[in-house]
């Protein structure tokens, strides 16, 4: 759904489908990825061993780039949340151990 706030088009997403990204904001959109995804590990709604979507279906679900997703999973390992795992998906992490 496309809204205007102050002059500025935004693409929402509810929140069952995504984040809500500002397209036109001064965050980067890579960034609101990685902040939807945090806040939904840690506020408990996403725990470790959930299964994320796949890169190429939350670039297509939610209106971004592949390489706009790719750059936010990237940062994700990077802050150790989620895990990779080639041919099988990326997941949250259990950072107990």
């Amino acid at each position: 759904m496309l809204s205007q706030v102050n002059g500025a088009l935004r693409l929402v997403f509810v929140d069952d489908h995504g984040p809500d990204i500002v397209h036109e904001g001064p965050t980067p959109i890579y960034v609101q990825i990685v902040n939807y995804v945090t806040a939904h590990i840690n506020d408990g709604s996403w725990q470790p061993g959930h299964r994320l979507p796949a890169e190429r279906a939350m670039a297509d679900d939610w209106g971004v780039a592949y390489l706009t997703i790719r750059r936010a999973m990237k940062e994700l390992r990077e802050r150790d949340l989620i895990v990779s795992v080639q041919g099988r998906g990326t997941y949250v992490k259990d950072r107990r151990t």
